[in-house]
């Protein structure tokens, strides 16, 4: 069984995969101070008896891959932990591709791999839109290449900073209003939060589409993900297809291609 983890600002995605079923999930809070032995007492306590043959990682939070690391490195089974210079397979066509994230890449692998053939087997477009602590919202050729995004701030930050900045207002539950026009405070915050979220990311999804035409003639199929993709998807206008957790799937295929080069006979 595959063990794949993806470590969140905010949250934390372990995933097993029996081949390419999924088989189990747990999303749990990311604790950046935590050390090698909490994490692995937190992997055995949801894993229990299951017999774990590889893992794949990746993690946003600089300040917990020391800990990340040494728990890896005592694992008897292969470990893939995705990060730069580590090849993915998804070529990256950015100014910078060491600022690209792990988790962006992985990501745009899997959405190229389950969302990116067309009805003849070709090629087609791709945008993610990642609802987490962030709000990514990436663009995937057609051949899988990475071709970058946009990235505004998530839900639950934007809740954060209006709490904490503005007297007037305070935390509210984050639910998806019965009405644009709010008739008190807390129907007021959760309409601009919400609604407002999705008015975001359809106009971002129609700007980058407008190019992703420009640039390859065919118009990409719009996936959302993410832990607070249920919250804001059925308010969006734009989005076509749905997958909880894209990112385990794309550090799955990860490690296949990582093995499948490892088994590869050396070229004479």
């Amino acid at each position: 069984m595959l063990l794949t983890v993806d470590v969140g600002n905010s949250q934390t995605v372990l995933a097993t995969f029996d081949g390419d079923q999924r088989i189990d999930s747990w999303r749990v809070t990311t604790a950046p101070r935590a050390t090698a032995d909490e994490l692995g007492l937190l992997w055995r306590g949801l894993l229990r008896d299951t017999e774990i043959t590889g893992v794949a990682a990746c993690s946003t939070v600089p300040q917990l891959l020391p800990a990340l690391r040494e728990l890896l490195d005592s694992l008897a089974v292969p470990v893939v932990l995705i990060g730069p210079g580590v090849r993915t397979g998804v070529p990256l066509h950015v100014d910078n591709p060491r600022e690209v994230g792990a988790d962006r890449v992985v990501t745009a692998l899997a959405a190229h791999e389950l969302f990116g053939r067309g009805p003849e087997g070709r090629g087609r477009p791709v945008i993610v839109v990642d609802f987490g602590t962030s709000t990514n919202v990436d663009a995937v050729g057609p051949d899988g290449q990475f071709l970058g995004g946009a990235l505004a701030p998530g839900l639950e930050v934007s809740l954060d900073a209006l709490a904490a900045r503005a007297a007037q207002l305070r935390s509210v539950e984050l639910t998806v209003p019965p009405q644009a026009i709010g008739k008190n405070t807390v129907a007021a915050l959760q309409s601009g939060l919400v609604l407002g979220f999705a008015g975001l990311v359809d106009g971002l999804v129609d700007r980058i589409a407008a190019e992703i035409v420009g640039q390859f003639g065919s118009a990409p199929v719009v996936v959302a993900t993410g832990g607070l993709a249920p919250l804001v998807i059925d308010s969006c206008r734009s989005i076509a297809e749905r997958e909880p957790d894209l990112t385990v799937h794309g550090l799955r295929l990860a490690f296949e291609r990582q093995q499948a080069a490892g088994r590869r006979p050396a070229s004479p």
